[in-house]
């Protein structure tokens, strides 16, 4: 019997949305994907993908994507968004996050889609104070103590899905939580493929006090995969793996690497010096910051998750975060992107010296 399941799947030149691609593939299904154009990325896109250009903001050109035929069941995966990692608001973030959001639910509405999942973020979710475990909410409130643009727009877009799936008793929609973000394939580079490129190759040992949660692309795709079926209307899921510290993260890279390489951990006082000494320097030279309070927020702050409903509704599981890494030193190395150190380096750096050469890295040059 022939398969008339379709996936539409935006955000698909990113790290997630070129993953959950892979992964529909690998199990024969049909997949368009909606990617922005000349995005570079996009080559490195299976070319079994049916690719329409075109943008969240551009309602003519989500028609094109959204257009099937009579017969197809239609998914989507809306997986786009801006990422900004600041404390305050972009313009241009709320609208692609927010309001290309809108125009998504309103062409699912639109073409009867057969069921939409919709990529969120477990930043949108309130935080808890240290030692409790942060479960999913049924209301996202914005200003519910939420820190930074992303998650604020993060929270702001996933309440319009649940409030369209409540208005709209034929939109079957849920919503999946990621936490941060690793694995191979990540032609993107987000951050923490930079950050491991930039270690191994000597460019970067500092890291800053604290944890984040984390989980692995690959894993991630699968849970989205599975929310299509066995989601919940109207339902949210948290997906993370590990909480894991710089040290664990810079440790990791060290063994995948087979480097000896010692690095040196920010304390959150000392990282809060240098954040106001180097944005006294970025006044002066026009460059974005390399610290910034929003980084020591974000490890600062609680990143405990508890995935257990995933794990029993979308049988989601996360791979051991060594494995993560792993995988992505040795696809970082296959693709070229690593030239390390013929020789491991060790480095030792007292407070003093940190300070010193983060204020050197951004110091006028005339």
């Amino acid at each position: 019997m022939m398969n008339h399941r379709i996936y539409l799947v935006t955000g698909a030149a990113g790290n997630l949305g070129g993953s959950v691609c892979r992964a529909l593939l690998e199990k024969g299904e049909r997949v368009r994907a909606l990617v922005l154009p000349d995005d570079p990325t996009e080559r490195y896109l299976p070319k079994e993908v049916e690719i329409v250009h075109g943008d969240l903001l551009d309602v003519p050109s989500l028609e094109a994507f959204f257009r099937t035929e009579e017969k197809d069941e239609v998914y989507v995966i809306h997986c786009a968004a801006l990422v900004w990692e600041k404390m305050e608001m972009n313009p241009k973030v709320r609208a692609v996050n927010v309001d290309g959001t809108a125009n998504i639910l309103d062409q699912c509405l639109k073409h009867r889609v057969r069921k939409l999942v919709y990529v969120g973020s477990t930043g949108a979710i309130p935080e808890l104070p240290a030692g409790q475990k942060i479960r999913e909410v049924d209301r996202f409130l914005p200003a519910d103590g939420l820190v930074g643009c992303y998650s604020v727009t993060k929270a702001e877009a996933a309440q319009l899905v649940l409030d369209a799936v409540r208005s709209h008793p034929e939109l079957d929609a849920v919503i999946v939580l990621p936490s941060g973000i690793c694995g191979p394939k990540d032609y993107a580079f987000n951050s923490v493929t930079g950050m491991i490129q930039q270690f191994v190759q000597g460019k970067m040992r500092m890291g800053l006090e604290g944890s984040f949660s984390i989980a692995d692309v690959r894993d991630l795709a699968d849970g989205v995969i599975a929310a299509c079926d066995k989601g919940r209307r109207g339902e949210s899921y948290i997906l993370t793996g590990e909480t894991v510290t710089m040290n664990d993260m810079f440790r990791e890279i060290s063994n995948a690497a087979g480097l000896s390489a010692k690095s040196y951990i920010l304390s959150e006082e000392l990282a809060r010096m240098a954040v106001k000494a180097l944005a006294a320097v970025s006044r002066v030279t026009g460059k974005d910051p390399l610290l910034s309070e929003f980084n020591i927020h974000m490890l600062s702050r609680n990143n405990e998750y508890d995935c257990s409903k995933a794990e029993r509704e979308l049988g989601f599981r996360c791979r051991p975060f060594s494995e993560s890494i792993r995988d992505t030193v040795r696809w970082l190395r296959e693709e070229g992107f690593l030239q390390a150190p013929e020789k491991a380096e060790v480095i030792e750096i007292s407070p003093a010296a940190v300070l010193s050469l983060l204020l050197k890295k951004l110091a006028p040059t005339r």
